[in-house]
């Protein structure tokens, strides 16, 4: 997987500033009481800084934390090792880490079953946590999602555009539009990343062009985007991937050889807004919230974004960092800039560079 290489080797590296992250997420995002059970799971490939930081954190408060660490496996949304899967239930609270994350698999499920509280962070290193929780507004990222939902809510077709190609259009009808950065402060929640926010329009109104140019993972052998990806979707279905490069062959060999006709369908749509973060980097969970990004997943769909929800081989997530989006016709975005008064005046209020 090719990635913007920053673990920095010294330990000492931002360690104020991560600590100020930790505290944040198990205090204001995770909402970790004392006494609670704090599972974070790790693989090779995680920072255990990150991880060492969010068990004292949640220490601090008088939860138990466990780390759990275990090799690292390249796909998505798989079964964990049965050990893993039975710390997952009888846990409170569920920090992922690791790079093959277990969101969307029946162990997964289960645990949010039980009432296990839960946020995938997949690559989350030192330096993304300083970025995308220690520095950031919350409140004033949430303020900028219930915006974006409300607009997006306000009409009836939305058409997404991109200066290489990207062009396609749905209709949310009355599914809902769900704002990631919040709170995990009920039994069962699972929460990601502030700056996104998640729906799927109805299948059949899915038609048209989507361009990956900023990252795709998995497979593991995309990335970052050297050359940019073309899917046709029809009635919300992925029919073609083209492309020039390599990029576009192994994204189309590896849709092929999960062998799932479910892989093939258009999971959710997301837009990104993390002041944290400016470019993709290659790490799946921060290349979703390039602020004015926009993110297409493909393939398993989880209940929770609402329609129908089905069960592939694996969950594929791919950006474009320079979308268009219009809702019946009037512009909220033009080329990775927000245009609409209202979205610009919240933007200016958080310090947003260029508004």
């Amino acid at each position: 997987m090719e990635v913007t290489n920053r673990i920095e080797s010294r330990g000492e590296y931002l360690a104020f500033e991560a600590f100020v992250g930790a505290r944040k997420l198990i205090e204001e995002i995770m909402c970790v009481q004392e006494g609670e059970d704090v599972l974070i799971t790790t693989d090779t490939s995680s920072d255990m800084r990150v991880a060492e930081l969010l068990g004292g954190a949640a220490m601090a408060v008088g939860a138990h934390p466990v780390i759990v660490r275990y090799e690292t496996r390249w796909q998505s949304a798989i079964e964990p090792p049965a050990p893993v899967a039975g710390a997952a239930l009888g846990a409170d609270v569920w920090i992922e880490l690791q790079l093959g994350y277990i969101m969307h698999s029946d162990a997964f499920r289960a645990a949010m079953d039980r009432g296990t509280r839960y946020t995938c962070l997949t690559g989350l290193d030192v330096q993304m946590l300083v970025d995308t929780v220690a520095k950031v507004d919350y409140q004033g990222v949430r303020e900028l999602g219930d915006k974006l939902v409300d607009l997006m809510s306000a009409g009836e077709e939305i058409r997404i555009t991109s200066a290489n190609g990207m062009d396609i259009t749905g209709r949310t009808g009355d599914r809902p539009i769900h704002v990631r950065g919040i709170p995990a402060d009920k039994p069962g929640m699972s929460v990601m990343l502030a700056g996104q926010i998640s729906w799927n329009p109805i299948e059949e109104t899915q038609n048209g062009t989507i361009v990956f140019d900023g990252a795709a993972w998995p497979p593991d052998e995309n990335g970052l985007i050297t050359n940019p990806i073309t899917l046709t979707v029809e009635n919300g279905v992925v029919t073609d991937v083209a492309g020039t490069g390599r990029d576009a062959d192994v994204y189309r060999s590896w849709l092929a050889a999960q062998d799932d006709p479910n892989m093939y369908r258009v999971a959710h749509w997301s837009l990104g807004y993390n002041p944290g973060v400016t470019k993709s980097t290659g790490r799946i969970v921060e290349d979703e919230r390039v602020f004015g990004c926009v993110e297409f997943g493909i393939g398993t769909k989880g209940a929770w974004i609402g329609g129908e929800s089905w069960v592939a081989p694996a969950h594929s997530d791919g950006s474009n960092v320079a979308p268009s989006i219009y809702v019946d016709g009037v512009a909220l975005e033009e080329s990775g800039r927000y245009v609409h008064p209202e979205l610009v005046e919240i933007c200016r209020r958080l310090g947003v560079d260029g508004y």
